[in-house]
């Protein structure tokens, strides 16, 4: 089984129960203002959907907390940690671990050697060791297709450990993509619509795994989507961005029912 993750490592700590705190963040490019103080809290073991219509800056939020860009003015906290500006290496080695809306696979590659490429950041051998294959390389080795593996368990994707990924349909794809993120080991992680072009069963097997990852690891997400049932069904709470600005944040039935969030989507008749 995977390690569960109820807290984040004690060097970083948790304030407030805020796995993960963006505060009042501004991102512009030149005359153009993406996001314009957005903040939000991400709590231990929570499921955080956030919701907008389309370019209403979800991604941006992604890409600010995942290192991807550097945020205007503001600042983000992972736990007591100011990762404001990391760069994306940084931030992952921390444990903050995202999907991307189109699986970025590495489609010549095995599933076992895609889900490999997430280990990189907890190998603990050096060149020199690398190219003389010792003892300590070969166990180290051992130890990350172990770990690998039993993410393969856990996203029931055993059976084609050795197919190359290009290979696979588009579902089984987004699943590799998920498990490569859960391979990284991550006490924090960003879900950029892994449910986009799925069809209703896939999507439900998604939903599965995702419920599955909060219940039996307690790792909190932060989970752009906009298939408004399965954010009803699945998130603890919803929060609503409109043209870079943040317009409510709640429970899903409470938030789904508000009136300036229905204006939003629908626009006003």
């Amino acid at each position: 089984m995977i390690p569960s993750v109820h807290m984040l490592d004690t060097k970083v700590g948790v304030i407030n129960d805020a796995v993960l705190s963006v505060e009042n963040v501004v991102l512009a490019f030149g005359g153009l203002t993406v996001l314009n103080g957005i903040s939000l809290r991400l709590q231990v073991g929570e499921l955080l959907a956030l919701i907008g219509p389309n370019g209403a800056g979800k991604t941006s939020v992604l890409n600010c907390i995942s290192g991807l860009y550097r945020p205007s003015s503001g600042r983000i906290l992972l736990g007591e940690t100011n990762i404001t500006g990391f760069k994306p290496d940084r931030v992952a080695k921390l444990g903050v671990c995202r999907t991307f809306q189109h699986g970025e696979l590495f489609p010549q590659m095995s599933v076992m050697d895609n889900l490999l490429t997430a280990r990189h950041a907890r190998i603990r051998t050096d060149a020199l060791a690398e190219a003389f294959r010792t003892r300590a390389v070969r166990g180290e080795e051992e130890r990350h297709r172990a770990y690998v593996e039993s993410v393969l368990k856990f996203v029931e994707l055993e059976r084609y450990r050795n197919s190359i990924a290009g290979d696979l349909s588009f579902g089984q794809q987004k699943v590799v993509g998920f498990a490569r993120a859960l391979a990284a080991e991550p006490t924090v992680l960003l879900l950029d619509e892994p449910s986009a072009g799925l069809s209703r069963d896939d999507r439900e097997g998604l939903a599965y795994l995702i419920l599955k990852s909060k219940s039996l690891l307690g790792l909190p997400m932060i989970w752009i989507e906009h298939d408004m049932e399965m954010v009803s069904d699945l998130a603890d709470r919803i929060h609503v961005l409109d043209y870079g600005r943040s317009l409510a944040d709640g429970e899903p039935q409470a938030v789904l029912g508000n009136r300036e969030v229905i204006k939003a989507y629908l626009g006003e008749s």
